[in-house]
C-alpha cells in the first residue's frame, strides 16, 4: 500500500478530494532559523564589503571618478558665481553728473542697484579727500554705482555748510543722508572708516569685522590749578 505521506501526484489528488488528510507542514527547527539568519547576514556583509574586494587600481579609479565629479560640480558653481558677479559689476569708477542726469542716473538706476552720490565743491579739503576715497571704493565695489556732482550744480543754492554730503539710494529710493563734516570725523577720516559708514547703509558689502573709527570716551576734564606750593590738583 502506498505511503499516504509520500509526495506523489496520486496522493495530492486524494488530498484535494478530502480522501486523505492534508499534508502537515514540516516543523521548523531552531537550527533552520539559525541558518536563515546566518545566510541573511552573510548576504548583507557581501553587499557592504564589495569595496574590500577591489584592487588598489580599481579603488584609485573610483576615487578619481568621484574627485572629478566633485570638481565638476565645484567648477559649475564657481562659474555661476563669477557670472553673477560680472553681471552686477557694471561700474567700478566715480562718474560726474549734472542736474540733468540726476533722474536717469539716480532715480532710474534700476532694480537691485545701490547708488552713492557725493555732493562736493572744489576748494573744500574734506570733499577732495572723500572723492579720493570714493574712487578707491568704487573699484573695490563695482556692483555699486558711485556718483559725484558739484553741489550747486546738482541742487541750486545747496548750502556749503552741509558739505560734504553723501546721499545713498537703493532702486531709486533715498535710504540715507550723510551730511556735514562732523558726520565724517573731518579730515581725520580714513578710507576704511568711510567704507564702514557706507556698509551700514547697505550700499557696500564690507569684509571689515568691526567699526574702525576711534571709540569716543566721555571724560570730564577739570582745569588744573597750581597752588602756592606748586602742586597740581584737579
Amino acid at each position: 500500500m502506498e505511503d499516504p505521506n509520500a509526495d506523489t501526484q496520486w496522493n495530492d489528488i486524494l488530498r484535494e478530494k478530502g480522501i486523505l488528510p492534508k499534508k502537515q507542514e514540516k516543523e521548523i527547527k531552531e537550527e533552520d532559523i539559525i541558518n536563515i539568519i546566518e545566510n541573511t547576514v552573510e548576504e548583507k556583509l557581501q553587499e557592504t564589503t564589495q569595496l574590500e574586494d577591489l584592487t588598489l587600481d580599481e579603488l584609485d579609479e573610483l576615487e578619481d571618478e568621484e574627485d572629478e565629479r566633485i570638481l565638476l560640480e565645484y567648477r559649475k558653481k564657481r562659474i555661476a558665481e563669477m557670472q553673477e558677479a560680472l553681471r552686477k559689476a557694471k561700474y567700478g569708477d566715480v562718474r560726474e553728473i549734472s542736474a540733468e542726469d540726476y533722474v536717469q542716473e539716480v532715480n532710474k538706476a534700476g532694480e537691485g542697484v545701490w547708488v552713492v552720490l557725493h555732493l562736493y565743491k572744489s576748494g573744500i579739503p574734506l570733499c577732495t579727500l572723500i572723492n579720493q576715497y570714493l574712487t578707491q571704493l568704487a573699484a573695490k565695489f563695482p556692483a555699486t554705482k558711485f556718483l559725484k556732482s558739484i553741489s550747486t550744480t546738482c541742487i541750486p543754492n545747496f548750502p556749503d555748510r552741509n558739505l560734504p554730503t553723501i546721499f545713498v539710494y537703493f532702486e531709486g529710493d533715498m535710504k540715507k543722508q550723510l551730511v556735514g563734516s562732523d558726520t565724517f570725523r573731518g579730515m581725520n577720516l580714513k578710507i576704511d572708516e568711510l567704507e564702514w559708514i557706507l556698509s551700514k547703509t547697505g550700499a557696500v558689502q564690507t569684509t571689515l569685522e568691526s567699526d574702525p573709527r576711534p571709540k569716543i570716551q566721555d571724560v570730564m576734564l577739570s582745569s588744573l590749578q597750581r597752588d602756592d606750593d606748586g602742586n597740581d590738583w584737579d
